[in-house]
């Protein structure tokens, strides 16, 4: 019925998001979701660049990055997906799920996405730890990673720029740049402080 994969998704995708009334937040996860799974690459794959033609407007585009699990975030690469696909992308971010390997644990900050990428963005999802608790400072990094990246948003002149302190380099942050090590301290001390609540809490 369809001459291609992508063209048979799109036909779906479009008719149950008519057929849902056309809802502000309708998500597609394509095949090809990440740069590795494309081939040869995201701008010069048929399956993305047909997903890009045929999808509506209204239908977000999730996509976690180089790999499935990535290590780095560059605007660059979220340019080269935003123009394949026609529309910003929605990142479902891997960079702490365990599912995959539940004997690891992911407790260290937010790190590896460079300065200046809301913009580039349509969202950010983060796919977290199997283990409710061990999430706190993954989401409270994060938190420090986006309030960093609304503040370059409001300053212009600082909005793009990669610098080495956002993707952990040891010679410290810019004023106003993101610090993994920075936020992770604060995500630790109100982490230390929410266990001590809890540990008073009648129960417990």
């Amino acid at each position: 019925v369809f001459p291609s994969l992508a063209h048979a998704q799109a036909s779906v995708a479009n008719e149950a998001y008519r057929e849902l009334g056309q809802p502000s937040v309708f998500l597609f996860c394509p095949t090809e979701y990440c740069s590795s799974l494309c081939s040869p690459s995201p701008s010069q794959s048929c399956y993305l660049l047909t997903l890009g033609q045929e999808l509506l407007p209204g239908i977000g585009v999730i996509w976690t990055g180089p790999k499935v699990v990535s290590q780095e975030l560059s605007a660059t690469l979220l340019e080269e997906v935003e123009g394949v696909l026609r529309r910003r992308p929605i990142i479902w971010d891997n960079l702490f799920a365990n599912d995959y390997d539940c004997r690891r644990v992911f407790l260290g900050p937010y790190t590896g996405r460079a300065p200046g990428l809301v913009p580039r963005l349509c969202g950010l999802l983060l796919n977290p730890n199997c283990e409710l608790q061990a999430n706190f400072i993954p989401i409270h990094t994060l938190g420090s990673w986006f309030q960093s990246e609304l503040g370059s948003c409001a300053h212009p002149d600082h909005a793009g720029m990669e610098t080495a302190a956002a993707l952990g380099d040891s010679q410290g942050p810019r004023e106003g740049s993101y610090s993994p090590q920075e936020a992770l301290e604060l995500a630790l001390l109100d982490w230390v402080a929410e266990i001590k609540q809890q540990a008073l809490e009648p129960g417990r």
